[in-house]
């Protein structure tokens, strides 16, 4: 690769995911912001079908005004067949190509893009395999978390045949072991999608029959009365922490609506905590995410106690909403790491694993 060759970067986006919609209006940001001197884009995209398309035109229709305020319309999985490996495969032999999956939820945030990234042998933005499918099932990386010893709220998990089985048992356990009310989350998706709150056991049934449209295993988690903090982390093995950020809700709970919807809920960049605080909730992030095995990026959500256990955290969201708007970046921006700044570290972070990597697969130790 010569210096001077700009990198062919593919943006993935849309998926088969309940995510869909929010991984199209992330990408139409990033398209924008990405700097196009640097970067030969190439948008990929994946139908809800998960047919794979050439979304070749993308750029091109994304409007004049493109700063962090305007309103950018989603992009469209549109286009001829492709295949991801093809597109890779097409890359002049003196050009870098880095793969950057906006994809959130499942087939797209837990590994199964990133599996296929690493079969074609490409750089790609974010978690690995490992940490992209334990940081996406929320079972797995509670299990984690506590072999690590870090603080969280009680949780309990169930499968679908377990709930058939004995589903008036399960509401007894779950109202004896966490209380009422509680949430209860699919373990493998995002947005809040498919989570509910539930004050009684009828509540509760209805809620795991709802959870469980999107998934075959659902966690259970006690209704902690908190503050909810994010930080976002970046990096490789040398990690940055932004300052964090506390949501206020505009809901009973920070849902699916409120997130992209009603806009109700309030971002507080700082968050406003006690001294020492800040410091503490910074390293558990670091403590989560290497726990978890994550590269690149990851926003770390906490559950602030205050006078109670302290900060609690709940879970690492590997590809985290990404539009100008969205936590992760604002954090880095209070942070002094702009936008279109950050889109250029992450692509950095994924060469560099790459290349540390590679040298590991094929150096001869005989």
């Amino acid at each position: 690769m010569t210096s001077s060759q700009p990198i062919r970067l593919i943006v993935l986006f849309g998926g088969q995911s309940a995510e869909h919609d929010v991984s199209c209006t992330t990408a139409a940001h990033v398209l924008a912001a990405a700097d196009p001197d640097r970067y030969d884009i190439h948008p990929v995209g994946i139908t809800k079908e998960g047919r794979f398309v050439s979304a070749a035109d993308a750029t091109a229709r994304l409007p004049a005004d493109r700063g962090p305020e305007a309103q950018i319309e989603p992009l469209r999985p549109e286009g001829p067949g492709t295949e991801l490996i093809a597109t890779v495969a097409a890359t002049p032999p003196d050009q870098q190509t880095v793969v950057l999956p906006l994809l959130h939820g499942p087939l797209g945030e837990d590994g199964t893009v990133q599996g296929l990234c690493e079969l074609a042998n490409v750089p790609y933005v974010g978690a690995g395999v490992l940490g992209s499918a334990v940081a996406m099932d929320k079972a797995m990386a509670k299990t984690v978390l506590d072999a690590a010893g870090l603080p969280q709220a009680r949780w309990l998990w169930f499968t679908e045949s377990e709930v058939a089985a004995d589903q008036a048992g399960v509401v007894k356990t779950i109202a004896a072991e966490l209380g009422l009310p509680c949430f209860v989350k699919p373990a493998n998706m995002g947005s809040s999608v498919g989570v509910g709150k539930a004050k009684t056991g009828d509540d509760v049934a209805r809620a795991l029959a709802t959870a469980f449209v999107y998934d075959e295993i659902v966690v259970v988690e006690e209704a902690v009365t908190a503050r909810e903090i994010e930080l976002s982390v970046l990096g490789n093995h040398q990690l940055e922490v932004s300052v964090p950020g506390e949501i206020v809700p505009g809901a009973e709970f920070y849902d699916y609506n409120d997130k992209y919807h009603d806009g109700t809920a309030e971002l507080i960049i700082p968050a406003r905590l006690p001294d020492g605080v800040t410091e503490q909730l910074q390293q558990l992030a670091i403590e989560a995410y290497r726990a978890l095995r994550v590269e690149g990026m990851a926003r770390a959500d906490f559950l602030y106690e205050e006078g109670g256990r302290g900060p609690l955290i709940n879970e690492l969201n590997t590809i985290p909403g990404f539009t100008p708007i969205s936590m992760y970046p604002k954090l880095w921006e209070a942070s002094g790491l702009s936008y279109s700044g950050l889109i250029d570290r992450l692509i950095d972070l994924a060469i560099e694993r790459h290349r540390r990597r590679v040298v590991k697969r094929t150096t001869d130790r005989a």
